[in-house]
């Protein structure tokens, strides 16, 4: 069965700090947007207090919890961990996250005071303020067997880091961002350092979904259309109020005559 928290107890942290990869779920405002779902592996997540959770973000071709969570009045963030060995487990940690890039003087202080073991690549810190936090069976989950990390994303910016400091601008983290994490898949802006960054030096942005469901537009999204119909019932609403509050403040004898019809003889 189930247990839901308010905030992540002391007990869960142990078997939390102790695990290999995460997932973590996000989704923009817009109904026809689309939910993104990314796995992040790595020893580089931690927990701040019982309402604070984070993680490092490394570099991709994606983009898309840093578009979700920039978006405004947004925020909405889920991180997921699972058992693959040992008892079964699921742990959610549900919450507001934000997005804290790199070159930033949050980004600064914070790896500074959490001891943050950045590496080439590294796009900003997510962090997580927790609303609940819940475990759950994980009766069908597979187990596998752990074997090792994974280095090829390592490498491969530890190259592109090599290349820039040795004078070759174009391999900038700046110039990648701006091309890879400019938008995300619905046309929405991404990382604020890639996105100013493009605008700046004209880089045009990697193109991702193709076919009807490409966005046709780039930018920022409204967060809440108002249909006419719900104009016509406020403006029926505010009507009716306003009506009430006259025969509730009027004189008696303007109520008298109202309801004896006299009011227009």
């Amino acid at each position: 069965m189930g247990v839901y928290y308010e905030t992540i107890p002391d007990s869960l942290k142990p078997w939390i700090l102790d695990q290999k990869m995460l997932f973590v779920g996000t989704a923009p405002l817009s109904p026809t947007g689309h939910i993104n779902i990314s796995p992040k592996g790595g020893k580089q997540f931690g927990i701040v207090s019982p309402t604070q959770f984070w993680y490092l973000d490394l570099t991709g071709s994606g983009v898309e919890t840093h578009a979700h969570l920039h978006e405004p009045h947004n925020g909405r963030i889920c991180v997921m961990f699972v058992a693959y060995t040992g008892p079964p487990r699921i742990v959610r940690i549900w919450g507001t996250g934000r997005a804290v890039e790199n070159g930033t003087p949050e980004w600064d202080v914070f790896v500074r005071e959490n001891k943050v073991d950045t590496i080439p690549g590294s796009r900003s810190i997510i962090l997580v303020d927790v609303h609940q936090c819940a475990t759950s069976c994980g009766f069908s989950v597979p187990t596998y067997e752990w074997t090792g990390w994974r280095t090829t994303l390592d490498d491969f910016f530890a190259k592109k880091e090599k290349k820039y400091l040795e004078g070759k601008e174009e391999e900038s983290m700046d110039r990648y961002w701006a091309f890879k994490s400019q938008y995300s898949i619905d046309g929405m802006p991404g990382m604020k350092r890639g996105y100013e960054f493009a605008q700046k030096n004209n880089v045009a942005p990697l193109k991702k979904w193709v076919g009807k469901w490409a966005p046709r537009d780039f930018g920022p999204r409204p967060t809440q259309q108002v249909s006419p119909m719900h104009l016509i019932l406020v403006a029926v609403l505010s009507l009716i109020i306003g009506f009430t509050l006259a025969v509730t403040m009027a004189p008696p004898d303007f109520v008298r005559k109202v309801q004896h019809k006299e009011f227009f003889l």
